[in-house]
Parts: structure tokens; C-alpha cells; sequence
């Protein structure tokens, strides 16, 4: 979840977007982007598919780094 939660930290602030904007524009809330950049690994997958899909992108399976 750490790959997604910098890619979505990163993509944001290039976007000059605050948290704020951004979970108005994705439609989610201000917590859940808030715990979303931190790693929280307990997230919602289809929330965090809604927070990507803002930058074209969406998670899918694939093996676990070490």
C-alpha cells in the first residue's frame, strides 16, 4: 500500500491540489485521503481504485515486494 499511498501523494501535489481538493473532486472523504497518504493498510480497495482513477490509473493484483 506504501507504492500507492506516495503515488497518490506525489500525483496530488504535482496536480497542485491540497488533500482537500482532491477528496472533493474524487468524491471522497477528507479522512479516508488522509489515511490513504499515510499507508493505512485497512483502506477500501474501491476507494482507493476511485483515488487513482483521478490520475487514469487503478490497483490490480500482483505480487507482494519483499
Amino acid at each position: 500500500m506504501n507504492k500507492i499511498a506516495e503515488y497518490i501523494k506525489e500525483n496530488r501535489r504535482a496536480a497542485g491540489l491540497t488533500q482537500e481538493e482532491f477528496a472533493m473532486r474524487s468524491g471522497l472523504g477528507l479522512r479516508f485521503v488522509r489515511e490513504l497518504e499515510q499507508g493505512k493498510e485497512t483502506v477500501r480497495m474501491d476507494k482507493v481504485n476511485t483515488a487513482l482513477a483521478i490520475f487514469d490509473m487503478e490497483a490490480v493484483p500482483g505480487r507482494k515486494d519483499d
